[in-house]
C-alpha cells in the first residue's frame, strides 16, 4: 500500500512537471525577458514564468559568482556583461531592457 502510495505520488510530481513552462515558452509568451543586469526580469504576471525565472535566476547567480571568483572581478560585473550578451542573442519578438529600463519587443 505504502509502495502505491510512493508510487502515485511520483506520477503527480512527473506529470505536473510535464506541464510546466520552459524558459523559452515564457520567453515567446512575453512573461519573461532579458534584462541589463545580468537576470531575468516578469514583463506580464504569471505564477509558472516566475518560478521559471526564479529557478533561472538561482543558476545564474551561482554561475556568475564563480566566474567572478575567478577573473577576481564583482559578481555585478559578470553578471552586467552577461545581461548585454544575453539582450543581443535575444530572439526577435522577445521582450529585453532599454537603457531605461523599460520593456521593449526585440
Amino acid at each position: 500500500m505504502k509502495s502505491r502510495l510512493l508510487l502515485l505520488a511520483a506520477g503527480l510530481l512527473l506529470s505536473l512537471n510535464a506541464f510546466a513552462m520552459s524558459l523559452q515558452e515564457a520567453k515567446a509568451m512575453g512573461y519573461l525577458g532579458e534584462q541589463l543586469n545580468g537576470y531575468l526580469g516578469l514583463v506580464h504576471a504569471n505564477g509558472e514564468a516566475k518560478a521559471v525565472m526564479d529557478e533561472v535566476n538561482a543558476k545564474r547567480r551561482a554561475h556568475y559568482e564563480i566566474i567572478a571568483k575567478k577573473n577576481k572581478i564583482s559578481v555585478d560585473d559578470v553578471a552586467r556583461l552577461a545581461g548585454e550578451k544575453a539582450i543581443n542573442a535575444s530572439d526577435k519578438g522577445n521582450y529585453v531592457q532599454d537603457a531605461s529600463g523599460k520593456w521593449i519587443k526585440r
